[in-house]
């Protein structure tokens, strides 16, 4: 064999190592920076439903104030409030319980505002009405941070199942994340009875 065809075959290979292993470290780097920001995105869906749960108390307890005997209401919420606070959920790998905790959360939040409408001293209280302003903010930034942390997941999980990065991606230990999806009694409407 000619010298010159051997150096230039082993160039070749070189070559086409040093393209393969900048092509895994590229996409090992995507798949840290799409964790980190699903990461991340989490922890602000987690700091607007903490937010949301230190509201529940006063909220519950402007409610009381007036309507008082609506005792089955006022404890489901606080029960579903205790529940959802104590639901891990911390990372996104917990997020399929803490969704459903959350949405028996928003189904007991929604009868408790349907009972507050059999009060008309009660919608009329500056107090309430301060707080369900509130709460209304507060579900409008947990919609927002929950579709951005869904967006995160999407690429996370995309890039995940997709070639040739999934071969990196099994190589790493990256996986698919859960979305956070609105469970059962979240997607139900709410029943008042009186």
């Amino acid at each position: 064999m000619d010298s010159g065809l051997v150096v230039g075959v082993l160039a070749a290979l070189v070559l086409l190592v040093i393209v393969l292993l900048v092509a895994a470290v590229r996409g090992y780097n995507r798949l840290v920076r799409l964790r980190a920001q699903v990461r991340a995105s989490w922890a602000q869906v987690d700091v607007q439903l903490k937010r949301r749960h230190s509201l529940i108390p006063n909220l519950v307890e402007t409610v009381r104030g007036y309507a008082g005997h609506e005792w089955t209401t006022l404890e489901a919420v606080t029960a579903a409030r205790v529940a959802a606070a104590g639901t891990p959920g911390g990372t996104p790998g917990g997020t399929p319980a803490r969704a459903a905790a959350e949405g028996a959360l928003t189904q007991a939040l929604g009868r408790l505002f349907a009972v507050a409408e059999a009060y008309p001293q009660l919608r009329a209280s500056e107090n309430f009405v301060e707080l369900q302003r509130e709460l209304a903010g507060t579900e409008n930034q947990v919609a927002y941070a929950r579709q951005f942390y869904n967006n995160a997941v999407q690429s996370l999980n995309t890039a995940v199942q997709t070639l040739p990065v999934n071969i990196i991606a099994g190589l790493g230990g990256f996986r698919a994340e859960p979305y956070f999806e609105a469970a059962g009694d979240e997607r139900a409407d709410v029943a008042v009875r009186f």
